[in-house]
């Protein structure tokens, strides 16, 4: 069946279709039913996106962006996904606006310009994307193209956190935390920093170790920090591997394991981390020398796998 879709789509594509150019380029880029090929679904793409078909628009500038197509050099590239997104985001579709918002607030293919990035970051937001609303909410907190405004910060990220949006989340957590904009209140931290974990957001897993540890608006748990903090160390997160390996050179919600605790200051000190490192040289020198053999090379296999 998978082969007749991509027989029926090709042979329509070939006729003209810019619906099956862009539904063969998919097909092409996730690698359905047929072998993946970055080149064929650029081809197919830049067809359908001559043809002022939006989707297929988004898709290329996106390829584009991300290097996964190419017209020319650097900057031609660039260029180009910057034309596509534009003639995109102009018909309204959002991805596209997000997307166009990014390169003018990095200045890829695009002059650097907070105000064009706000633009089309709030008509994106206003569409209801929940990642635009994000971006928006943080031009407003930090005065990007805008004048600093908390409150409606707060609103946009409340908009994008009642989606589901992990980094509202995180960011709504770390402001009740903080005091940032609003009274502390852990318990409220502790409520989206969970929301945000749950979706694998490190930072958000690393602060509700933090949290559980202290008993700061939970009860403390130091099993539930230590569970925290490793989901997020796993994922290269450097001030969990930290957290993490004080806990385990403490024994706190875990058996002590200096080796293992070892390892993860490794990692931690690997990214440059200052205090990380000075831990490193402090550890060293009180660890036989075995143990700390047995460190570096798990800390070895460790980055070799990940």
């Amino acid at each position: 069946m998978q082969d007749q879709t991509y027989q029926w789509f090709l042979d329509a594509a070939r006729r003209g279709n810019p619906y099956a150019q862009f539904n063969l380029a998919m097909l092409y880029k996730n690698g359905v039913g047929v072998t993946p090929d970055d080149a064929a679904a650029a081809h197919w793409l830049r067809r359908a996106a001559r043809q002022g078909l939006a989707f297929a628009q988004n898709h290329l500038g996106a390829m584009l962006y991300n290097g996964r197509a190419h017209a020319g050099n650097a900057a031609q590239t660039d260029a180009e996904a910057a034309h596509w997104l534009r003639c995109a985001a102009e018909q309204g579709d959002a991805s596209a606006q997000l997307n166009l918002g990014l390169l003018h607030g990095q200045g890829r293919g695009v002059a650097i310009d907070p105000d064009e990035a706000l633009g089309w970051f709030y008509r994106a937001a206003e569409q209801g994307m929940a990642s635009a609303q994000t971006l928006l909410a943080e031009c407003y907190l930090d005065g990007r193209g805008v004048e600093a405004n908390m409150a409606l910060a707060v609103a946009w990220l409340r908009k994008a956190a009642s989606q589901g949006d992990a980094p509202a989340q995180f960011r709504l957590g770390v402001m009740h935390a903080t005091g940032h904009g609003m009274p502390v209140d852990f318990a409220r931290a502790a409520s989206w920093y969970a929301m945000a974990a749950a979706q694998c957001d490190a930072s958000a897993q690393n602060n509700l170790g933090v949290l559980h540890a202290n008993g700061d608006g939970v009860p403390r748990d130091d099993q539930l920090a230590v569970h925290w903090y490793h989901a997020a160390a796993e994922q290269g997160h450097v001030l969990a591997q930290y957290n993490l390996a004080g806990m385990l050179k403490g024994g706190f919600g875990v058996p002590r394991d200096p080796v293992r605790a070892h390892m993860w200051m490794l990692l931690a000190a690997a990214t440059g981390d200052a205090q990380a490192q000075a831990r490193v040289d402090a550890n060293a020198g009180n660890m036989p020398a075995g143990q700390r053999e047995r460190a570096e090379a798990m800390a070895r296999e460790w980055q070799h796998a990940h």
